[in-house]
């Protein structure tokens, strides 16, 4: 079956590490609800996953944990991470202290611009980290990447960083994530 006719891109993407070449083949199914129908046969055999959602749009965030569970209940024990995109956005809509689910749910958690490519080699280190079974795998040389279609203010994603690693020593909230307004 064609790729386009189940509403999923397959993206290869390479990373040069200490150990070698490793080929990233991304499935990005863009949170396409219509073919929801179908969204499970792109997860079996799965062996990693990031859920994106968009820092200037809140209802994405609210479909983080269905995304998860569906994720889970195909996938067993991949290893997944959370990433909130569009930092580089000056109003966003979800703020680094409400992102709590990754704690709830013991998934790592990366802000990224993937415009700006900020944080862009994070969450696939860490899933390369993971698979490989080496912590110390590094990245030896940046693939070739579009040169960022925009800048990011760095001293305001910093000062979202810093609200991220405070709200992390706060006692996480009763509600749960689905109540998300």
């Amino acid at each position: 079956m064609d790729a386009a006719t189940i509403g999923v891109e397959v993206h290869p993407l390479d990373f040069f590490t200490n150990c070698g070449k490793i080929r990233f083949y991304c499935w990005d199914t863009a949170g396409q609800e219509k073919f929801g129908g179908l969204r499970d046969g792109y997860y079996i055999h799965g062996q990693c996953a990031i859920i994106m959602f968009d820092v200037t749009a809140r209802l994405t965030y609210k479909n983080v944990p269905t995304w998860h569970r569906d994720l889970c209940r195909v996938c067993e024990n991949i290893p997944i991470v959370l990433c909130g995109n569009k930092v580089d956005v000056k109003n966003r809509q979800v703020k680094a202290k409400q992102v709590t689910f990754h704690r709830k749910k013991n998934l790592q958690y990366y802000e990224i611009s993937a415009k700006s490519n900020y944080n862009f080699e994070k969450p696939f280190l860490y899933l390369a980290r993971k698979l490989a079974g080496d912590p110390n795998l590094h990245f030896v040389e940046t693939p070739a990447l579009a040169p960022p279609e925009v800048p990011i203010d760095l001293a305001a994603q910093a000062q979202h960083e810093a609200e991220l690693a405070a709200a992390a020593s706060q006692p996480l909230p009763d509600d749960d994530d689905d109540a998300f307004e």
